[in-house]
Protein backbone atom coordinates (compact mmCIF):
# COMPACT_ATOMS: atom_id res chain seq x y z
CA UNK A 1 0.00 0.00 0.00
CA UNK A 2 1.52 3.35 -1.05
CA UNK A 3 1.17 5.94 1.69
CA UNK A 4 1.83 9.65 1.38
CA UNK A 5 4.84 10.68 3.49
CA UNK A 6 4.47 13.16 6.36
CA UNK A 7 4.28 16.78 5.27
CA UNK A 8 3.67 20.18 6.84
CA UNK A 9 0.16 20.22 5.40
CA UNK A 10 -0.74 16.53 5.29
CA UNK A 11 -4.34 17.01 4.18
CA UNK A 12 -3.83 19.65 1.49
CA UNK A 13 -4.91 17.24 -1.26
CA UNK A 14 -7.86 15.81 0.66
CA UNK A 15 -10.58 17.66 -1.20
CA UNK A 16 -14.32 16.94 -0.88
CA UNK A 17 -14.18 15.11 -4.21
CA UNK A 18 -11.29 12.97 -2.94
CA UNK A 19 -13.30 12.05 0.17
CA UNK A 20 -16.41 11.11 -1.81
CA UNK A 21 -14.45 9.22 -4.45
CA UNK A 22 -12.67 7.23 -1.74
CA UNK A 23 -15.99 6.02 -0.37
CA UNK A 24 -17.26 5.25 -3.86
CA UNK A 25 -14.28 2.94 -4.45
CA UNK A 26 -15.66 0.63 -1.74
CA UNK A 27 -18.91 0.07 -3.65
CA UNK A 28 -20.91 2.24 -1.23
CA UNK A 29 -21.90 5.06 -3.53
CA UNK A 30 -22.26 8.50 -2.02
CA UNK A 31 -25.12 10.93 -2.59
CA UNK A 32 -22.81 13.96 -2.57
CA UNK A 33 -23.45 15.09 1.00
CA UNK A 34 -20.43 15.60 3.22
CA UNK A 35 -20.21 16.85 6.81
CA UNK A 36 -16.79 17.40 8.46
CA UNK A 37 -16.70 16.18 12.06
CA UNK A 38 -14.60 17.43 14.95
CA UNK A 39 -11.18 15.81 14.68
CA UNK A 40 -7.72 17.34 14.66
CA UNK A 41 -5.37 14.37 14.50
CA UNK A 42 -7.19 12.71 11.61
CA UNK A 43 -9.86 13.95 9.22
CA UNK A 44 -13.30 12.51 9.82
CA UNK A 45 -16.46 13.05 7.78
CA UNK A 46 -20.07 11.96 7.76
CA UNK A 47 -20.91 10.95 4.20
CA UNK A 48 -24.35 10.36 2.73
CA UNK A 49 -24.86 7.07 0.92
CA UNK A 50 -27.41 6.32 -1.79
CA UNK A 51 -30.17 4.12 -0.42
CA UNK A 52 -28.69 3.71 3.03
CA UNK A 53 -27.76 5.41 6.28
CA UNK A 54 -24.82 7.81 6.37
CA UNK A 55 -21.34 6.46 7.03
CA UNK A 56 -18.36 7.85 8.90
CA UNK A 57 -15.07 7.89 7.00
CA UNK A 58 -11.79 8.48 8.82
CA UNK A 59 -8.63 9.47 6.95
CA UNK A 60 -5.55 8.65 9.00
CA UNK A 61 -2.88 11.30 9.41
CA UNK A 62 -0.07 10.40 6.98
CA UNK A 63 3.06 9.16 8.70
CA UNK A 64 1.61 8.84 12.19
CA UNK A 65 0.79 5.13 12.56
CA UNK A 66 2.15 2.17 10.68
CA UNK A 67 -0.30 -0.07 8.85
CA UNK A 68 0.36 -2.73 11.48
CA UNK A 69 -0.57 -0.36 14.31
CA UNK A 70 -3.82 0.65 12.61
CA UNK A 71 -4.72 -2.96 11.92
CA UNK A 72 -4.14 -3.77 15.59
CA UNK A 73 -6.66 -1.06 16.46
CA UNK A 74 -9.14 -2.61 14.03
CA UNK A 75 -8.53 -6.14 15.33
CA UNK A 76 -9.08 -4.96 18.90
CA UNK A 77 -12.36 -3.31 17.94
CA UNK A 78 -13.48 -6.49 16.19
CA UNK A 79 -12.67 -8.56 19.28
CA UNK A 80 -14.72 -6.21 21.42
CA UNK A 81 -17.63 -6.19 18.97
CA UNK A 82 -17.54 -10.00 18.79
CA UNK A 83 -17.98 -9.98 22.59
CA UNK A 84 -21.03 -7.75 22.07
CA UNK A 85 -19.29 -4.85 23.77
CA UNK A 86 -20.81 -1.62 22.36
CA UNK A 87 -17.96 -0.12 20.35
CA UNK A 88 -18.01 1.22 16.81
CA UNK A 89 -16.02 -1.30 14.77
CA UNK A 90 -14.75 -0.60 11.23
CA UNK A 91 -16.58 -1.84 8.16
CA UNK A 92 -14.84 -4.20 5.74
CA UNK A 93 -14.83 -4.02 1.97
CA UNK A 94 -15.74 -6.96 -0.25
CA UNK A 95 -12.34 -8.55 0.33
CA UNK A 96 -12.58 -8.21 4.10
CA UNK A 97 -10.12 -5.30 4.31
CA UNK A 98 -10.75 -2.53 6.85
CA UNK A 99 -7.71 -0.34 6.11
CA UNK A 100 -8.24 1.10 2.64
CA UNK A 101 -6.32 3.44 0.37
CA UNK A 102 -7.23 6.15 -2.12
CA UNK A 103 -5.16 8.95 -3.66
CA UNK A 104 -2.28 8.30 -1.26
CA UNK A 105 -4.44 8.44 1.88
CA UNK A 106 -5.34 5.57 4.19
CA UNK A 107 -8.95 5.53 5.33
CA UNK A 108 -11.51 3.41 7.14
CA UNK A 109 -15.30 3.36 7.10
CA UNK A 110 -17.45 3.12 10.22
CA UNK A 111 -21.21 2.94 10.75
CA UNK A 112 -22.66 6.16 12.11
CA UNK A 113 -23.76 5.83 15.73
CA UNK A 114 -24.90 9.01 17.40
CA UNK A 115 -25.43 9.81 21.03
CA UNK A 116 -25.08 12.45 23.70
CA UNK A 117 -22.48 13.22 26.33
CA UNK A 118 -22.94 11.09 29.47
CA UNK A 119 -24.01 12.76 32.70
CA UNK A 120 -21.11 11.99 35.02
CA UNK A 121 -23.03 13.45 37.96
CA UNK A 122 -25.39 10.47 37.93
CA UNK A 123 -24.17 7.46 39.95
CA UNK A 124 -26.02 4.95 37.80
CA UNK A 125 -24.26 6.23 34.66
CA UNK A 126 -20.87 6.07 36.36
CA UNK A 127 -21.52 2.48 37.39
CA UNK A 128 -22.69 1.61 33.88
CA UNK A 129 -19.51 3.12 32.46
CA UNK A 130 -17.51 1.11 34.96
CA UNK A 131 -19.15 -2.11 33.75
CA UNK A 132 -18.48 -1.13 30.16
CA UNK A 133 -14.80 -0.38 30.76
CA UNK A 134 -14.46 -3.55 32.83
CA UNK A 135 -15.69 -5.56 29.86
CA UNK A 136 -13.22 -3.81 27.54
CA UNK A 137 -10.36 -4.53 29.93
CA UNK A 138 -11.36 -8.15 30.43
CA UNK A 139 -11.08 -8.59 26.67
CA UNK A 140 -7.99 -6.40 26.51
CA UNK A 141 -6.13 -8.62 28.96
CA UNK A 142 -6.47 -11.70 26.74
CA UNK A 143 -3.83 -10.66 24.20
CA UNK A 144 -1.09 -8.07 23.81
CA UNK A 145 -0.40 -5.28 21.36
CA UNK A 146 2.78 -5.56 19.34
CA UNK A 147 2.67 -2.27 17.41
CA UNK A 148 0.81 0.23 19.62
CA UNK A 149 2.36 2.69 22.05
CA UNK A 150 2.94 1.95 25.71
CA UNK A 151 1.74 4.57 28.19
CA UNK A 152 4.87 5.12 30.25
CA UNK A 153 7.21 7.82 31.52
CA UNK A 154 9.47 7.73 28.48
CA UNK A 155 6.85 7.84 25.74
CA UNK A 156 4.48 10.32 27.38
CA UNK A 157 6.90 12.30 29.53
CA UNK A 158 10.61 12.42 28.77
CA UNK A 159 10.30 12.24 25.00
CA UNK A 160 7.68 15.06 24.73
CA UNK A 161 9.69 17.18 27.18
CA UNK A 162 12.85 16.74 25.11
CA UNK A 163 10.98 17.71 21.96
CA UNK A 164 9.61 20.90 23.51
CA UNK A 165 12.98 21.94 24.93
CA UNK A 166 14.38 21.76 21.38
CA UNK A 167 11.39 23.46 19.73
CA UNK A 168 10.88 27.10 18.89
CA UNK A 169 7.69 27.31 20.93
CA UNK A 170 9.13 27.49 24.43
CA UNK A 171 10.19 31.15 25.01
CA UNK A 172 13.92 31.26 25.91
CA UNK A 173 13.28 33.27 29.07
CA UNK A 174 10.89 30.55 30.32
CA UNK A 175 13.01 27.55 29.31
CA UNK A 176 14.93 27.32 32.63
CA UNK A 177 11.67 27.30 34.62
CA UNK A 178 10.17 24.67 32.31
CA UNK A 179 13.29 22.53 32.49
CA UNK A 180 13.35 22.67 36.29
CA UNK A 181 9.69 21.92 36.95
CA UNK A 182 9.48 19.13 34.37
CA UNK A 183 12.57 17.40 35.76
CA UNK A 184 11.04 17.49 39.25
CA UNK A 185 7.73 16.32 37.85
CA UNK A 186 9.23 13.41 35.92
CA UNK A 187 11.20 12.28 38.98
CA UNK A 188 7.97 12.30 41.01
CA UNK A 189 6.10 10.40 38.28
CA UNK A 190 8.80 7.75 38.23
CA UNK A 191 8.60 7.41 42.03
CA UNK A 192 4.88 6.76 41.75
CA UNK A 193 5.39 4.06 39.14
CA UNK A 194 8.06 2.43 41.30
CA UNK A 195 5.65 2.36 44.25
CA UNK A 196 3.18 0.27 42.24
CA UNK A 197 5.04 -2.99 41.83
CA UNK A 198 3.95 -5.45 39.17
CA UNK A 199 1.26 -3.16 37.77
CA UNK A 200 -0.84 -5.06 35.25
CA UNK A 201 -0.54 -3.65 31.74
CA UNK A 202 -3.21 -4.44 29.19
CA UNK A 203 -4.78 -3.27 25.97
CA UNK A 204 -7.08 -0.32 26.63
CA UNK A 205 -8.83 2.62 24.99
CA UNK A 206 -6.07 4.98 26.06
CA UNK A 207 -7.95 8.28 25.60
CA UNK A 208 -11.04 7.67 27.67
CA UNK A 209 -12.31 11.22 28.18
CA UNK A 210 -16.04 12.05 28.12
CA UNK A 211 -15.79 13.43 24.58
CA UNK A 212 -15.09 9.92 23.33
CA UNK A 213 -18.18 8.55 25.08
CA UNK A 214 -21.63 8.70 23.56
CA UNK A 215 -24.78 7.85 25.48
CA UNK A 216 -28.06 6.59 24.08
CA UNK A 217 -31.18 5.14 25.65
CA UNK A 218 -29.50 1.74 25.25
CA UNK A 219 -26.46 2.90 27.23
CA UNK A 220 -22.94 4.09 26.38
CA UNK A 221 -20.57 3.31 23.59
CA UNK A 222 -17.01 4.40 22.96
CA UNK A 223 -15.78 6.03 19.79
CA UNK A 224 -12.27 6.82 18.56
CA UNK A 225 -9.86 4.05 19.54
CA UNK A 226 -7.16 5.88 17.56
CA UNK A 227 -5.02 6.15 20.71
CA UNK A 228 -5.57 2.61 21.97
CA UNK A 229 -2.43 1.56 23.79
CA UNK A 230 -0.89 -0.70 26.38
CA UNK A 231 -1.10 0.66 29.91
CA UNK A 232 -2.47 0.28 33.44
CA UNK A 233 -6.23 -0.10 33.85
CA UNK A 234 -6.54 3.18 35.75
CA UNK A 235 -5.60 5.06 32.54
CA UNK A 236 -9.15 4.42 31.28
CA UNK A 237 -10.74 5.43 34.58
CA UNK A 238 -9.15 8.62 35.86
CA UNK A 239 -10.55 10.94 33.17
CA UNK A 240 -14.08 10.11 34.35
CA UNK A 241 -13.29 11.76 37.71
CA UNK A 242 -13.42 15.48 38.45
CA UNK A 243 -13.85 18.00 41.21
CA UNK A 244 -12.52 18.01 44.75
CA UNK A 245 -10.90 14.94 46.28
CA UNK A 246 -14.10 13.90 48.08
CA UNK A 247 -16.06 14.21 44.83
CA UNK A 248 -13.56 12.05 42.95
CA UNK A 249 -13.63 9.39 45.66
CA UNK A 250 -17.42 9.23 45.44
CA UNK A 251 -17.31 8.99 41.65
CA UNK A 252 -14.59 6.38 41.81
CA UNK A 253 -16.64 4.13 44.10
CA UNK A 254 -19.47 4.06 41.58
CA UNK A 255 -17.15 3.42 38.63
CA UNK A 256 -15.26 0.61 40.38
CA UNK A 257 -18.48 -0.99 41.65
CA UNK A 258 -19.45 -1.50 38.01
CA UNK A 259 -15.93 -2.31 36.82
CA UNK A 260 -15.43 -5.16 39.27
CA UNK A 261 -18.46 -6.99 37.93
CA UNK A 262 -16.34 -7.88 34.89
CA UNK A 263 -12.66 -7.31 35.75
CA UNK A 264 -10.39 -7.19 38.75
CA UNK A 265 -9.06 -3.82 39.84
CA UNK A 266 -5.96 -3.42 41.98
CA UNK A 267 -6.40 -0.37 44.28
CA UNK A 268 -2.63 0.08 44.22
CA UNK A 269 -3.06 1.51 40.72
CA UNK A 270 -4.68 4.60 42.24
CA UNK A 271 -1.14 5.67 43.13
CA UNK A 272 -0.70 6.31 39.39
CA UNK A 273 -3.72 8.58 38.92
CA UNK A 274 -1.99 11.94 39.33
CA UNK A 275 1.13 10.62 37.59
CA UNK A 276 -0.95 9.76 34.52
CA UNK A 277 -2.62 13.17 34.67
CA UNK A 278 0.82 14.81 34.71
CA UNK A 279 1.98 12.73 31.74
CA UNK A 280 -1.08 13.82 29.80
CA UNK A 281 -0.27 17.47 30.54
CA UNK A 282 3.28 17.05 29.27
CA UNK A 283 2.28 15.09 26.18
CA UNK A 284 -0.61 17.41 25.25
CA UNK A 285 1.64 20.45 24.86
CA UNK A 286 4.07 18.51 22.68
CA UNK A 287 1.20 17.13 20.59
CA UNK A 288 0.03 20.64 19.66
CA UNK A 289 3.60 21.77 18.92
CA UNK A 290 4.24 18.80 16.62
CA UNK A 291 1.10 19.58 14.62
CA UNK A 292 1.47 23.35 14.41
CA UNK A 293 2.22 23.34 10.68
CA UNK A 294 -1.16 21.70 10.07
CA UNK A 295 -3.44 24.72 9.41
CA UNK A 296 -6.17 23.19 11.57
CA UNK A 297 -4.06 23.58 14.72
CA UNK A 298 -3.42 27.35 14.74
CA UNK A 299 -7.13 27.82 14.07
CA UNK A 300 -8.12 25.53 16.92
CA UNK A 301 -5.43 26.56 19.44
CA UNK A 302 -4.61 30.23 18.68
CA UNK A 303 -3.46 30.79 22.27
CA UNK A 304 -0.69 28.19 22.04
CA UNK A 305 2.03 30.15 20.22
CA UNK A 306 2.71 32.82 22.83
CA UNK A 307 4.39 33.36 26.22
CA UNK A 308 1.14 33.55 28.18
CA UNK A 309 0.28 29.94 27.37
CA UNK A 310 3.71 28.76 28.49
CA UNK A 311 3.55 30.76 31.71
CA UNK A 312 0.19 29.16 32.50
CA UNK A 313 1.42 25.71 31.43
CA UNK A 314 4.46 25.92 33.69
CA UNK A 315 2.26 27.10 36.56
CA UNK A 316 -0.10 24.17 35.97
CA UNK A 317 2.83 21.76 36.11
CA UNK A 318 4.00 23.34 39.37
CA UNK A 319 0.53 22.93 40.86
CA UNK A 320 0.47 19.30 39.75
CA UNK A 321 3.80 18.51 41.41
CA UNK A 322 2.64 18.32 45.09
CA UNK A 323 -0.36 16.18 44.10
CA UNK A 324 2.05 13.39 43.16
CA UNK A 325 3.12 13.04 46.80
CA UNK A 326 -0.38 13.00 48.25
CA UNK A 327 -1.97 9.72 49.37
CA UNK A 328 -3.98 8.06 46.58
CA UNK A 329 -7.75 8.30 46.50
CA UNK A 330 -9.48 6.09 49.04
CA UNK A 331 -11.58 3.28 47.64
CA UNK A 332 -14.12 2.02 50.18
CA UNK A 333 -16.71 -0.33 48.71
Amino acid sequence: MHIAPPSATPYQDLTPDTVLNAVDTTGRYTDGTLLPLNSYENRVYQVGVDGGPPLIVKFYRPGRWSDAAILEEHAFLKELADEEIPVVAPLADGDGATLLQHAGYRFTLFPRQGGRTPDLERPEQLEWLGRFIGRIHAAGAVRHFSHRLSIDVRSFGREPRGFLLQSRFLPPELAPRYREVTELLLAAIERNFVRVEHVRRLRLHGDCHPGNLLWTDAGPHFVDFDDCATGPAVQDLWMLLSGARADMETQLRHVIAGYRQFADFDPAELQLLEALRALRMLNYAAWIARRWDDPAFPRAFPWFDGPRYWEEHIQGLREQLPLLDEPPLALDL
